[in-house]
């Protein structure tokens, strides 16, 4: 782009979308397209109406960062400060893990337990799990647990975004403490081996470590919270877990050795058994 004259709204998106090309970005022209309406305030399809619109020095300068930031692996989410989640969009920054898609299957999961009324959320992170709980049941009761007060901020504000009321937050690690019982209790806690982490994507290392590490076997927290939770859950309650993959056989086991009954495993659309639910009592 060259900074001393005004050039057309095409030639920046085309620029701009060689430029995170050759920086290895997937989808290149979406990326540009989304980055571009975000610096100029407009929705994405209004730039196929302004292509000849002239931008001057002044509404390109900010652009420059936004592609610098987004070249070096910044996630587009962080960038836009949003994220989409199960139809709604949700506030997005490196205080929280970037929801992944296959995680609206679990609140899918989650939600065809209708007598469930009491539910909570383990390791909230930006809240897009409990908040979506609280929307979708409006007339159950929805808590939800962060070790890390920085996601939860970023989890109220996301409740408060959406007007969900019916959330009460803690600040804890995993169960310890907690008194309550609940119906269903829902985790996607980390599950990534510590060894593999410096070898995921330069995205995903933005998103906090802690939302990431599961320790040396993946499953440090999510083999803490099956212990901990038959203690939490109503008769007939239901702990619902989002997986890695080819971990199911191994979490299978640990809910049977603790006592839950009725336990499946369940596959995301890629067909990858990616949610372990197991019931007790």
């Amino acid at each position: 782009m060259n900074p001393s004259s005004s050039i057309s709204l095409l030639e920046v998106l085309q620029g701009g979308t060689a430029f995170l090309k050759k920086q290895g970005v997937e989808q290149p022209r979406l990326n540009m397209e989304l980055l571009l309406a975000h610096a100029l305030k407009i929705p994405r399809l209004e730039l196929y109406l302004q292509f000849e619109r002239m931008l001057g020095e002044a509404e390109r300068e900010p652009l420059r960062e936004l592609l610098r930031e987004r070249g070096r692996g910044v996630p587009l989410q962080h960038l836009l400060e949003t994220t989409e989640f199960f139809g709604r969009s949700f506030r997005s920054d490196p205080r929280g893990l970037i929801p992944r898609p296959e995680t609206e299957q679990l609140v899918e999961r989650a939600l065809t337990h209708q007598k469930a009324s009491h539910f909570l959320d383990v390791g909230t992170g930006s809240g897009v799990i409990a908040v979506t709980l609280a929307l979708e049941k409006p007339t159950a009761c929805v808590d939800a647990i962060d070790l890390c007060l920085n996601a939860l901020s970023l989890a109220q504000e996301n409740a408060v975004l959406h007007g969900a009321k019916n959330i009460q937050w803690h600040q804890g690690n995993l169960l310890q403490g907690q008194t309550k019982k609940w119906d269903l209790i829902v985790a996607n806690l980390p599950y990534i081996q510590t060894e593999e982490i410096p070898t995921l994507s330069r995205e995903v290392q933005f998103d906090p470590v802690m939302a990431l590490d599961g320790g040396n076997n993946g499953l440090a927290l999510i083999e803490q919270i099956i212990k901990q939770a038959s203690a939490h859950l109503n008769e007939q309650g239901i702990l619902l877990l989002e997986i890695g993959k080819d971990q199911e056989k191994e979490v299978i086991k640990f809910l049977e050795i603790n006592g839950y009954s009725e336990i499946l495993a369940l596959p995301d659309y890629q067909g990858v058994l990616r949610f372990v639910e197991g019931r007790t009592g």
